[in-house]
């Protein structure tokens, strides 16, 4: 089963808490802070590997998460780090965020990284907060919440060459003899409904990889049947072959096939309907296709396409087609980036957000986020020094000045967590 889209949440680990500690030896009873700092989280890295074909295992995990940071030690020895964490994907995915559908990367290439969420620092220990007045500091930073973000994952088939066409028309027969690829074959519509790959050796020095997409109706454009997901695919194809049954053994006529389906691609892409394209008569083992095939010939020759007679059960004519197919890739330079990449949305998430907020709630001024948290598990509230830390930090960080401006006066209420005073300014 191919299956193209996946959604998951990654979570980058969290710092690890600096240590309150002091130093203790012989002969020194009472010596100075020594707490190390913690380490930083593991950060989430999302890799290319040409290995993989499908997002098939994110749909049975869907929750990632990288290493936390480990605590700072005594002796002022730092905490040990988190290990990144790797999470390959096929070339071709591109990433979106979940929440603005703007793409983070377009991970095109073998080893291609993309660093979706970084990890948390390490807080500091009580070494960093010691001064002339403040000896003893017995409060340390706590380490920061590590990056977490749900993305979106589209893999878009990249293949150098793309076999279209009606379903039944012969597209799975003809890259099963042209390949190593064993797609599901039977004869009835929609026999294909995921994208099969095959590696077409022309010889020692000449292959190309080869897909089988998906058959499409009308509407495909718009979405109806396979729609959207066979068009997906068909994008970054830099050939296209277009097969066509000339047989007329099922009463469809090979000229008005070939229109409807050119039809589709351009309403969905121009760029798409502009690509190269080889026309394949298939089915010409069946008798009475060759009088078909020279009214297709006539047609299409004048309008530019080069038109084979081909039979992917008797493999007639399939080699100067595929000669022919290379010869056109030989011309064609890669395309550049097609996918616009929002660069600085990824790394400028988490930027721009206010790391507390202040709402009032029966003459109650409740103080609530990422920085109240961090300030509620690093202050002790029975030591003088750590108390004094927690004002200038507040008063540093504007939380003062909202208050203020929120109205405030001497003898009101705050709560920030589970801890409630008076304010006096």
């Amino acid at each position: 089963m191919f299956v193209d889209k996946a959604k998951i949440y990654v979570k980058a680990g969290d710092g690890g808490d600096g240590r309150v500690s002091f130093r203790r030896e012989k002969y020194i009873p009472n010596g100075g802070p020594d707490g190390g700092d913690g380490g930083s989280g593991g950060n989430v890295i999302l890799v290319a590997d040409s290995s993989m074909r499908t997002l098939m295992d994110f749909r049975y995990k869907r929750k990632h998460v990288a290493e936390n940071g480990q605590m700072g030690g005594a002796n002022n020895c730092y905490g040990k780090s988190g290990e990144d964490l790797i999470i390959k994907v096929p070339v071709g995915t591109i990433v979106y965020d979940e929440e603005t559908k703007r793409a983070l990367g377009d991970l095109r290439h073998d080893g291609q990284e993309l660093l979706v969420a970084r990890g948390g620092r390490g807080g500091k220990g009580n070494a960093h907060f010691a001064t002339s007045t403040r000896q003893a500091p017995r409060f340390a930073q706590p380490g920061e919440k590590g990056e977490e973000i749900w993305i979106e994952l589209e893999l878009k088939l990249i293949a150098d060459v793309g076999l279209v066409g009606f379903p039944n028309v012969g597209k799975s027969t003809l890259l099963s003899v042209v390949t190593s690829a064993k797609p599901k074959i039977a004869n009835y519509h929609f026999t294909t409904l995921s994208p099969n790959l095959g590696v077409v050796e022309l010889d020692s020095d000449r292959s190309f990889v080869m897909a089988d997409i998906p058959g499409l109706i009308e509407g495909a454009h718009e979405g109806v049947g396979l729609g959207h997901d066979f068009l997906r695919h068909v994008e970054r194809t830099k050939v296209i072959i277009h097969v066509i049954d000339v047989s007329g053994i099922e009463g469809r006529d090979p000229i008005e096939d070939f229109r409807k389906i050119n039809d589709e691609l351009k309403l969905y892409s121009e760029k798409l309907a502009s690509k190269p394209q080889i026309v394949a008569c298939n089915k010409m083992d069946i008798p009475g296709s060759e009088e078909n095939f020279e009214r297709v010939k006539n047609i299409l020759s004048k309008e530019g396409y080069d038109v084979f007679p081909v039979s992917g059960a008797t493999k007639m004519g399939i080699k100067p087609m595929l000669d022919k197919v290379y010869n056109i890739l030989e011309t064609i330079e890669d395309e550049e980036e097609i996918v616009e990449v929002d660069k600085d949305l990824l790394y400028h998430k988490y930027a721009d957000v206010k790391d507390f907020t202040i709402k009032k709630e029966n003459d109650i001024y409740i103080i609530e986020g990422p920085l109240a948290e961090r300030l509620l598990a690093s202050v002790n509230m029975d030591d003088s020094d750590s108390v004094k830390y927690f004002q200038r930090v507040i008063r540093k960080r504007g939380i003062i000045d909202e208050l203020k401006n929120m109205g405030i006066r001497d003898g009101d209420t705050v709560k920030m967590g589970s801890l409630e005073f008076e304010y006096y300014d």
